[in-house]
């Protein structure tokens, strides 16, 4: 399967899980968005439909792009230069030594990991994710999440997984 990573050279190279994914084989970099694969899943946090394990299918057959680029630019990357299949992940908790314990505060590894995940390639996920010494945190920290989210049909039933979540949160 074919992961691709847009890049936009605004992070800490030592730190960046796109770069590294791309060292260790993992995923090509492209430096501009329009050059991400046209029929791709991109993961894209302002798309209104939840990525799900119906999303599958286009996803071996066409691949699976993220963005690795600052959330102060990423809006106007997205809305206007992002070809492809726009989709959000539902939520997950980043394992990330950054921003540990964040809802949605996920690395570009962490983001197509928990993408993978969900479509049903679990060996690919936790493949990719064991070249960090934090992957396997990521992987337990979701466990639960990622095997409801994966055990659904649609991106309708992944948002009343969210719902549910966010309810029984605003209970406390």
């Amino acid at each position: 399967m074919k992961l691709t990573i847009y890049h936009a050279n605004q992070c800490d190279p030592k730190r960046c899980t796109g770069l590294r994914l791309k060292r260790r084989g993992f995923a090509r970099l492209v430096t501009k968005a329009r050059f991400l694969p046209r029929r791709a899943v991109v993961l894209n946090p302002f798309s209104e439909i939840a990525f799900s394990p119906a999303d599958r299918k286009r996803v071996e057959d066409f691949g699976l792009s993220a963005l690795d680029c600052s959330w102060e630019h990423a809006e106007e990357v997205l809305l206007k230069q992002v070809r492809g299949t726009s989709r959000c992940l539902p939520i997950l908790i980043a394992g990330n030594p950054v921003n540990f314990g964040k809802a949605t505060k996920l690395t570009t590894a962490e983001a197509l990991a928990g993408a993978l995940y969900i479509a049903g390639f679990k060996q690919e996920a936790v493949e990719m994710l064991s070249i960090f010494t934090w992957g396997h945190t990521f992987l337990e920290l979701n466990r639960t999440l990622l095997e409801n989210y994966a055990s659904v049909q649609n991106s309708t039933e992944i948002i009343e997984i969210q719902r549910s979540l966010t309810r029984g949160a605003n209970d406390f």
